[in-house]
């Protein structure tokens, strides 16, 4: 990989798709342009055979001309590049098709996934306030409710995009779990209200809602919160809540002293 990319250039693919160098974008507006630069940028530093790039673009069904049209579009592409002062040597053509040689941390998915492990890590070490604040620096990376957003996927990128969007999930969730280990559950929920609404047969987020409508003294909303998504679950799926949230179910109804100690709930929570 070059070592010549100036720091200046930014991709970012949480959210609309986004090439700036300086700050002022120059990614093509043009759609299936467009598309190759994501699925290069989504694949930066390694090589991109031309054949996925043209199933990429026509999903499976690529006219004659695809090989000749594609060579055209990275063409453009490195035209764009030298038009905002950058080498045209960042699309570099490879044996059977090309590469986007930039480092990772010029790519937006870079920085969140390390800020995640960072996260994640000061987690397990029971540094829940660090956990917390690295966490939420990761999500803000997001620029939308998805990845790629205004890029046409196809069997590619598809998959990145929704394995992304998974991510955000799983992070938002270890994300609560460091808040609520702090004791911020008060203010987590007006967002827990709206997790649930969006996704009402998530048993963590119902957990997560749970001890928090609890430590705030509102037990019997907490109970309600449970039966809610019980109810859910067999009306539309015929099953019931898992073992772990019948058991914080059971022990909401108790009182168990443990769900009024930030860090200990974290292990009754669904996983």
């Amino acid at each position: 990989m070059t070592s010549a990319v100036p720091s200046r250039i930014r991709i970012e693919v949480l959210g609309p798709f986004a090439l700036t160098v300086n700050g002022r974008s120059v990614a093509p507006t043009a759609g299936k342009p467009r598309t190759v630069l994501a699925l290069l940028s989504t694949r930066h530093g390694r090589a991109v055979p031309a054949a996925t790039l043209i199933r990429e673009l026509w999903s499976g069904r690529p006219p004659a001309s695809a090989a000749a049209t594609l060579q055209t579009y990275i063409f453009q592409l490195r035209r764009t590049l030298r038009g905002a002062g950058l080498s045209s040597r960042l699309i570099s053509t490879v044996r059977g098709g090309y590469r986007l040689e930039l480092p990772s941390e010029a790519v937006d998915v870079h920085e969140y996934q390390s800020l995640a492990a960072l996260g994640d890590r000061a987690a397990a070490l029971g540094a829940h306030e660090d956990a917390a604040r690295l966490l939420r620096e990761a999500l803000r990376l997001w620029r939308g409710p998805g990845a790629l957003l205004d890029v046409e996927r196809g069997p590619a990128l598809e998959p990145e995009a929704q394995r992304l969007e998974l991510s955000r999930s799983a992070l938002t969730e270890r994300r609560i779990d460091a808040e609520l280990a702090i004791g911020r559950h008060a203010e987590l929920l007006g967002e827990l209200a709206a997790l649930t609404v969006q996704d009402p047969m998530n048993e963590r987020h119902c957990a997560q809602q749970m001890v928090a409508l609890y430590r705030c003294g509102r037990r019997l909303d907490a109970l309600s919160t449970f039966q809610r998504l019980r109810n859910g679950m067999a009306a539309e799926l015929s099953v019931e809540p898992g073992p772990a949230l019948r058991e914080l179910h059971r022990a909401v109804i108790d009182s168990v002293p443990a769900l009024d100690r930030f860090t200990v709930p974290l292990q009754l929570l669904p996983r």
